[in-house]
């Protein structure tokens, strides 16, 4: 990864405002807002670390500050994670989709063009985003960064030393209707649907959101794949990057 050190370790720039959409310490967002008076299209961004605890929202600030600076709104959300009380399926799930709802509301307080809401997510948070927008279809589209699409495929692979049972319960055999329930490859998904993977990405690999592509696209859904040459699984999301104003062009052409 490009500049992976600096997006990991550094701080972001500050958000305008940091919001509680519920009463655990983990049901958080930090909103930031374009210059202008609007209203704005908005992009509310789920990050990735496997759905595990030790991974949060800090490195995912400066895709969501870079945004903002294109002329989003940018709702960066934290939520309960495995080894966190409460974390895990479903009440990861629940966390993201009460902070959509959350985002939906603050379209009354905040300069955001309601029916110009988007929903990203990196990795594991591509799963998030996608499970999202199956379950509640009322976002503008969906975008998938080199996410987890197929979660009995990332059992199959062992992703992450198993993760995907870490953050489900088991194994599909045992908790088939968590993966049933979780898993976008399963799902029917209304909206728009971009992914954005890596070709050379060695944590999720590429041909997971090819072979999702392909599936949805026999199911006359509405999903486009741009792969990213030469590109790993961080570059995608990190604006430091050579390919970052592709990816960026591409996001925002599903506003």
């Amino acid at each position: 990864m490009q500049n992976s050190e600096h997006i990991l370790s550094d701080s972001p720039p500050p958000a305008d405002a940091r919001l509680r959409y519920g009463s655990d310490q983990y049901q958080f967002g930090d909103l930031r807002i374009p210059k202008g008076s609007g209203p704005f299209p908005a992009a509310m961004f789920v990050h990735g670390g496997f759905w595990r605890a030790r991974y949060d929202l800090v490195h995912t600030g400066f895709l969501c500050a870079a945004l903002a600076r294109a002329g989003m709104v940018t709702w960066n959300l934290e939520y309960r994670r495995v080894g966190n009380s409460g974390g895990g399926w479903p009440g990861s799930f629940e966390d993201v989709t009460a902070g959509y709802q959350f985002l939906k509301q603050l379209a009354g307080k905040y300069p955001i063009d309601s029916k110009r809401i988007i929903v990203l997510g990196h990795s594991a948070g591509g799963e998030l985003a996608l499970a999202l927008a199956a379950h509640h279809n009322s976002m503008r589209a969906v975008v998938s960064l080199a996410g987890v699409a197929n979660l009995r495929e990332a059992w199959n692979l062992h992703l992450s030393n198993d993760a995907v049972s870490e953050f489900l319960g088991g194994p599909p055999e045992r908790v088939p209707d968590h993966y049933r329930e979780a898993s976008p490859a399963e799902l029917d998904i209304h909206c728009k649907q971009l992914l954005i993977h890596g070709s050379d990405d060695d944590i999720v690999p590429v041909r997971m959101s090819r072979d999702y592509t392909k599936l949805k696209q026999q199911k006359k859904e509405d999903v486009r794949l741009l792969e990213i040459p030469k590109s790993g699984h961080f570059e995608i999301v990190d604006p430091a990057s050579s390919v970052w104003d592709s990816v960026q062009k591409s996001v925002l052409s599903v506003v």
